[in-house]
């Protein structure tokens, strides 16, 4: 089954707000190898202004694969989880994702184009924290192989 052309324009119901832990974002900091200060202690982090410890900026993914989720089990879709491949992402801030942060996040799908037997799927997540504040954009473009 091909994917569903249909699909560009389609927002998701929002997920579940997501609560940004303390020991998460030093766990994701740690895996991705940063170093900055405000990425582990809260100190350095108020120092440089911030209501909390600093996740990197590709936390957000974290965040951004409860909607993608939502996408990748739409019925309709025509999206086979084991032909995709990563093509893209990219992230548009507001202001950095922090420790203490509640995050909910709506997916909406904003191109989708067939190219041969494939197709690129095109898909923001917005996130926004609890008070509805813009806080990061994350765009995610999912490749998904057709048959050769």
């Amino acid at each position: 089954m091909p994917v569903n052309p249909e699909l560009q324009g389609r927002v998701f119901p929002s997920a579940p707000p997501y609560l940004v832990g303390l020991e998460k974002v030093r766990e994701f900091s740690r895996a991705v190898f940063a170093t900055n200060p405000i990425h582990f202690e809260t100190d350095a982090a108020a120092a440089a202004g911030h209501a909390g410890v600093v996740a990197p900026p590709t936390f957000a993914v974290v965040v951004q694969e409860q909607t993608l989720a939502q996408l990748l089990s739409e019925p309709d879709a025509g999206i086979d989880f084991s032909r995709v491949v990563h093509g893209d992402q990219r992230f548009r801030f507001s202001r950095p994702i922090v420790a203490g942060d509640e995050l909910t996040a709506t997916l909406t799908v904003t191109s989708v184009k067939t190219l041969g037997p494939h197709a690129m799927v095109t898909a923001e997540s917005t996130m926004v924290d609890a008070s509805g504040a813009h806080v990061v954009t994350a765009t995610s473009t999912l490749v998904v192989r057709g048959d050769e």
